[in-house]
């Protein structure tokens, strides 16, 4: 049931789970009403309260995550195993994943189904989470989960033993999971509890929760077959917000072609300058001469309103001739850009099947044998003798089409987009108040006419009596070139896609320069923030205002507008703003619900700009234009624009890519803009762009970067990123340019790209492998990691190596007899180092009897029955604690649970994703004294607390229990005026900043503060590898009973050997990993 499980469900896409603990709680109450009718139905089915919730978090992980097989973890307790109850101190509260397929299974099946899973997974609640991970089809070193659940019986608190000082605990639990909902049943009534990390809301959260399970109840009460994916997990007040009240849009006039705007402003301004173009300028009464009387041709050659006619003509004022002549005749226009592959123009010309084509010379060349006998060719330069009034056609509406342009196409042919005039006109008055365009504006035309933006530019130019400047096609690929026409023009209105404004930003650098840009508006793909960090350092002033826009041509050129500001260099993600007012947005699921607020989904946009749709493609048509099913107009459609996003709780839409093109590393969905801006942060870095190069499981990263040529780039990249990212983010791959390859429209030429050379990859200087180990190592690792020369000195990871490829390597050596673990790697991950862990061994069968007795001087391989040591690997143990044998009461494995923690604790490089924090306020310093002895005798009564954790240079991690150990506390004076100091002690132990030395017991520390009201702040941090939560607050109650002279009543303490041996006596390894099999 695992095995088919190869992508984790992440809610809200957040892929991190070595985080260090929830930023954001919340709680809620659920109604008397609501939590008697759950214990109703838990009685009436047979299906605990505790699995109800089971079900109804699935259904909030699957909605938020996109998912409908979904897997998160729940937490059993291994305390009832330990023979003593509560007595037995320890980490025994055990993580497993459960799946739940919220599919088309009804409530009351699925119910059913989950009492049965979870029963057959609590028989391996002893089993370890990474064994789990392996038995599903998620590769190694990805998440299966990232949310927790977990359902806690909480009685009402008995009284406080009145002998005893009184100790107010304040609730401190964390939760090492990004997400994780916690149900606390008195017995009364059921609170729930979230814990999230910012910018997730937990709050909303809980909301979710108390949603799905009143939609269960309802569901169980009238409905008991319905599907649960049909339930409803989204509280009605959001999905109006989401739908309305953040989708009311309003109506501009759409009751004018665009050609009637530009003559209207031609007898406005009939002598202002409408075009520039390479020495030669054109007035608004010239152009509209000379575009009238080429329409008056065109109409006697049969020209009417929606007839296409194609026009293929260079960058010129006859282009501009063109267009607009196209339109007066009342046909549309289709553009082919000479520039443009000869197949791709054939394809066009097929396609649209015009009659009528404009072309000048470099058109017909470019076009060559494409052009049929049946299709007139006219050149626009030409003059023709009709009339320069403007024409009057007949029956053309603002319904009919204005232009058809094709984009690419995901069969490789491009597709036509039907645009009618009035989603044009609307465009620019619905965008007037953002920009208040003026005659005083000059723009500039950066793009080629085949490429909607130019929609933007051209009749934004002419619409508003501003002048037009066109640049020939050299001077737009020369950023140099283009800045200088920008100066010498004095051009106001900048458009550009943000890969072609990258090296422009480094022209415009220049000091004896100075351009008059009010606006340069980026769009036609995703922007990086980070690019823009150089241009907000190089302006001397902020006359000049950067704007994002979002848009497809689908739904006319623009939707969404941001404005960039001078600290948004530091955003990792792409913000694309809030929508144009007479739009609306829809972020969906696969079928067509709108997923909850901060869910990833797909952006599906309504409105005035909505086109007709695809040339000739009517299915394809219907399949991406359906009916918009939240507006209420008759015959109202929306697009499905294939991007994916998610609202920021501000309103504001953040890209993420494409979902047709995930990204996906591994199994973790990789924002590459991320990667991108931090490898921007490197000195000397200009320009980044990050590829996901392979297949499946060989999928790796490839950088380019623009930067200046230093010696062993990539290992200083390298280096940088790795100190910054998650290993799934780390590009494996270098490659330096002087300049990347753009397409005609000016975007990143992907393909165009090179495949990184050996000097792209961050090796070490060469010395061959020595000795046969190292040099089937060498073989193993140039066969997996795709490098051909491997150094004794190189490092797998900076090689490209990944947890996934370190597995392969494990599983490569075990064919040759040779072992080693993932720790290893990770310790030794340079090729001479690791060869000198690789041996040949054999587990041998472990007895669960300790026979180490204060009158041993000498600890050998047969007193340790629950674990397999040399007598060199004790003797490193022996010198690593103080007072030596004399101090070790034990020595004995790790659990399947504490190797788990080690292994994460050993991979985090800062702070500690496995630390725990108890906070507590004591009235006065001798009540402080009395507790801070009281927790020696606590560590005194406990095994584990006097615990160590041992692994360095041994053949497998150890614990070590001593006789003493001395419990450590620091006394710490605040500054008052820097907050409470139960506040300031927190963020002096952040588990994202503060680690604990494992080898040094007891793995529990405390700092004490005293407060402005002169009371005392206690803060306890525990390593999550010798306790749990129930360690710490069975502490407290220990700690209790010794101040209030109850400690005779205490139980006598549990070794926790015991816990060690008794795994060993469960479910074997096999058995464990048939279960997870079968179930995941």
């Amino acid at each position: 049931m695992l095995a088919d499980i190869d992508t984790p469900a992440l809610p809200f896409g957040f892929s991190d789970v070595h985080h260090s603990g929830a930023d954001v709680t919340g709680s809620l109450l659920l109604p008397q009403d609501l939590s008697d009718r759950l214990r109703g139905h838990a009685t009436k089915t047979g299906v605990s309260v505790a699995r109800i919730c089971h079900l109804a978090w699935a259904m909030v992980i699957s909605k938020t995550s996109g998912q409908e097989r979904v897997v998160f973890g729940t937490i059993f307790s291994g305390r009832q195993r330990a023979g003593a109850g509560g007595s037995t101190m320890g980490p025994m509260v055990n993580t497993l994943p459960i799946r739940v397929d919220v599919t088309d299974s009804g409530v009351e099946k699925s119910l059913y189904q989950i009492k049965s899973d979870i029963s057959a997974l609590m028989e391996h609640k002893n089993a370890y989470l990474t064994l789990a991970q392996r038995c599903s089809g998620v590769p190694a070193g990805t998440p299966l989960f990232n949310s927790l659940f977990n359902y806690r019986f909480k009685p009402a608190k008995s009284s406080q033993n009145p002998k005893s000082p009184h100790l107010e605990i304040l609730d401190m639990e964390r939760s090492n999971y990004p997400i994780a909902m916690n149900v606390g049943d008195s017995g009364l009534d059921l609170r729930l509890s979230c814990q999230a990390v910012h910018p997730i809301d937990a709050s909303r959260i809980c909301g979710y929760m108390q949603q799905s399970l009143q939609s269960l109840v309802d569901a169980l009460d009238d409905t008991p077959n319905k599907k649960v994916r049909d339930l409803e997990v989204m509280p009605i007040m959001e999905r109006e917000m989401l739908l309305q009240s953040w989708n009311i849009t309003e109506s501009y006039p759409s009751d004018q072609c665009i050609h009637k705007a530009f003559e209207d402003q031609a007898r406005q301004t009939p002598d202002a300058t409408a075009i520039v173009c390479e020495g030669q300028q054109m007035s608004y009464r010239e152009l509209n001469a000379r575009a009238n009387s080429l329409a008056h041709h065109l109409i006697g050659l049969g020209v009417k309103p929606d007839s296409l006619v194609a026009i293929c003509i260079d960058r010129s004022i006859a282009m501009i001739i063109g267009l607009l002549a196209v339109l007066k005749a009342g046909g549309a226009y289709v553009p082919l850009d000479p520039m443009f592959a000869s197949g791709r123009l054939q394809d066009i010309l097929v396609d649209a099947a015009p009659s009528i084509l404009l072309a000048d010379e470099s058109g017909i060349n470019a076009l060559g044998n494409s052009i049929s006998k049946s299709i007139v060719a006219i050149d626009p330069n030409e003059l023709f003798e009709t009339s320069i009034v403007d024409p009057q056609v007949s029956g053309l509406t603002p319904c009919h089409l204005a232009y058809v342009i094709y984009t690419s196409g995901s069969t490789g042919k491009p597709k036509g987009v039907m645009v009618e005039h009035a989603q044009v006109t609307r465009l620019f008055d619905s965008t007037a108040s953002w920009y208040r365009f003026s005659e005083t504006d000059i723009w500039i035309m950066t793009h080629t006419f085949s490429f909607d933006v130019s929609v933007w530019e051209i009749w934004g130019a002419l619409r508003h009596g501003s002048r037009l400047v066109i640049p020939s096609y050299r001077t737009t690929q020369s950023p140099d070139d283009l800045y200088q026409m920008i100066c010498d023009h004095g051009v106001t209105v900048l458009n550009m896609t943000p890969s072609a404004f990258r090296p422009l930003i480094r022209s415009q650098a220049q000091p004896d320069l100075q351009d008059k840009l009010r606006y340069v508006i980026l769009a036609g793909e995703a922007l990086e923030p980070a690019t823009l960090q150089l241009w907000y350092s190089t302006r001397s002033s902020d006359y000049t205002q950067i704007v994002n826009m979002y848009g497809t041509t689908e739904t006319t050129v623009h939707a969404a507008f941001r404005i960039m500001l001078p600290g948004d260099h530091q955003l990792v993600i792409s913000p694309i703003g809030v929508r144009i007012p007479d739009l609306a947005f829809y972020v969906l699921d696969d079928r067509g619900d709108p997923v909850p607020l901060g869910a990833i989904g797909e952006l599906c946009i309504g409105g005035a700009g909505v086109t007709r749709g695809y040339l000739n493609k009517p299915d394809l048509t219907s399949e991406r234009f359906p009916l918009d099913p939240f507006n209420k107009t008759e015959g109202a459609r929306m697009y499905k624009t294939g991007d994916l996003v998610r609202y920021l709780p501000d309103g504001n839409l953040v890209y993420l890519g494409r979902n047709d093109h995930q990204v996906k590393i591994r199994g973790y969905r990789v924002e590459l803009g991320e990667t991108e801006a931090c490898l921007l942060e490197y000195p000397g870095v200009r320009e980044a762009v990050v590829l996901a190069l392979g297949e499946g499981g060989n999928k790796r990263l490839v950088a380019y970067v623009i930067a200046d040529p230093v010696e062993r780039l990539a290992h200083a990249l390298w280096t940088h990123v790795s100190a910054k990212l998650p290993e799934y983010m780390i590009p494996a791959a270098f490659v330096r340019m002087d300049v990347f390859p753009l397409t005609p429209n000016g975007k990143l030429d992907r393909r165009a790209l090179p495949e990184p050379s050996s000097d792209a990859f961050a090796s070490q200087g060469y010395e061959a492998p020595q000795g046969e180990i190292e040099i089937t190592l060498a073989a193993i690792w140039s066969d997996i990691l795709k490098v051909d020369q491997i150094s004794r000195h190189d490092n797998f990871f900076m090689l490209g190596g990944h947890s996934l490829l370190a597995v392969q390597m494990i599983e490569r050596l075990h064919r040759v007899e040779l072992n080693l673990s993932i720790r290893d790697l990770f310790e030794t991950p340079t090729l001479s180092a690791l060869s000198q862990t690789l041996n040949k061994h054999h587990i041998d069968a472990m007895a669960p009897t300790n026979l180490i007795t204060p009158e041993v001087t000498m600890i050998t391989p047969d007193l340790l029955p629950l674990i397999d040591l040399s007598q060199d690997d004790i003797n490193i143990i022996v010198k690593r604690v103080d007072r030596g044998v004399a101090n070790i009461q034990d020595i004995y494995a790790l659990s399947p649970l504490q190797d788990g923690i080690l292994f994460h604790h050993i991979m985090a490089t800062k702070g500690d994703p496995y630390l725990l924090a108890n906070c507590l306020v004591i009235d006065n310093r001798d009540i402080l004294d009395r507790f801070m002895k009281t927790i020696q005798k606590v560590v005194d009564r406990h095994d584990i607390l006097r615990t160590a954790i041992v692994w360095e240079n041994l053949s497998s991690p150890v614990q070590v229990v001593l006789r003493q150990a001395t419990l450590s506390v620091t006394e710490i004076v605040l500054d008052p005026a820097n907050g409470p100091a139960s506040k300031q002690l927190m963020e002096l132990f952040d588990p994202r900043e503060y680690r604990i030395e494992l080898s040094q017991a007891p793995l529990t520390r405390f700092a004490v503060a005293q407060d402005i009201d002169g009371r005392w702040v206690v803060v306890q941090m525990m390593h999550h590898i010798i306790g749990d939560h129930s360690t710490m607050k069975q502490m407290m109650t220990e700690i209790q009973a010794f101040l209030g002279g109850q400690d005779e009543v205490l139980p006598t303490p549990q070794p926790f050997r015991n816990i060690i041996a008794q795994a060993r006596t469960g479910p074997s390894v096999e058995d464990h990993k048939k279960f997870f099999s079968e179930m995941l």
